[in-house]
């Protein structure tokens, strides 16, 4: 939630609605997860986001956080080309980018945009050559895919 002073501050608009893709109560969140979300709301004021822990996925340990995917909108996009965006998303998160994110999936809206077109495109299936490798679950210490 944004603090009061800079709600007050901010134009009249929609009551800001934010995603989240935990499967369970929102104390189980995971500290990635978390991070990404408050580092979002707190430089871009969104009008909409959602944070998908995309990590199942993919052929890492069960309960990993490193495959994300971003769904913002925000004013502070109004005016920028599709890759500057990317790139404001990727500096706010390089911490986490130069960490334990693997890959990040980013759609930037502007608010504008997001009203007119709300949907959200599918991840594909993860390609990758170690998912069908026939010695994942001993890479992956008997975990398998989760």
């Amino acid at each position: 939630m944004l603090p009061s002073r800079l709600l007050r501050q901010a134009l009249p608009r929609p009551a800001p609605s934010f995603g989240y893709s935990t499967a369970g109560p929102a104390m189980e969140e995971k500290p990635v997860e978390s991070s990404i979300r408050a580092k979002l709301l707190q430089a871009l004021q969104p009008l909409h986001l959602e944070v998908h822990n995309e990590s199942s996925m993919h052929a890492v340990p069960r309960g990993s956080e490193t495959h994300f995917k971003v769904v913002i909108a925000s004013q502070r996009f109004a005016g920028l080309p599709l890759l500057r965006r990317h790139r404001l998303v990727n500096e706010i998160l390089q911490a986490e980018l130069a960490g334990p994110v693997h890959a990040l999936s980013i759609q930037a809206k502007t608010p504008q945009q997001w009203e007119e077109n709300q949907s959200v495109s599918q991840s594909p299936g993860c390609l990758g050559g170690s998912k069908h490798d026939p010695h994942r679950a001993t890479k992956l210490g008997g975990q398998g895919l989760g």
